[in-house]
């Protein structure tokens, strides 16, 4: 039952990364692929935290805990550089 569970959330959250993508290339304005990035940052997440399950291991949630501190920070980055025009201040 749990085998089936994973294979349908897998399914999904690649359906979501797709759906990411395509706002990624096409969205209208620079905000909104911001916005997208972000999410595909939290769907990646999903992504390796079900494998991880599928697997039985747990490097794979280190791996997703070190990507999450990264998705967020680069955020933050690029947010203040749009705002600002400066990173550092």
């Amino acid at each position: 039952m749990l085998d089936i569970a994973l294979k349908i959330s897998l399914a999904l959250v690649l359906i979501a990364i797709l759906l990411n993508t395509y706002r990624l290339s096409v969205g209208p304005d620079m905000p909104d692929r911001i916005l997208a990035l972000d999410t595909m940052y939290v769907n990646s997440i999903a992504l390796i935290v079900l494998m991880g399950l599928w697997l039985n291991t747990k490097t794979y949630f280190e791996a997703a805990l070190l990507i999450a501190m990264l998705g967020f920070i680069s955020t933050v980055a690029v947010c203040k550089y749009l705002l600002r025009g400066d990173i550092i201040e």
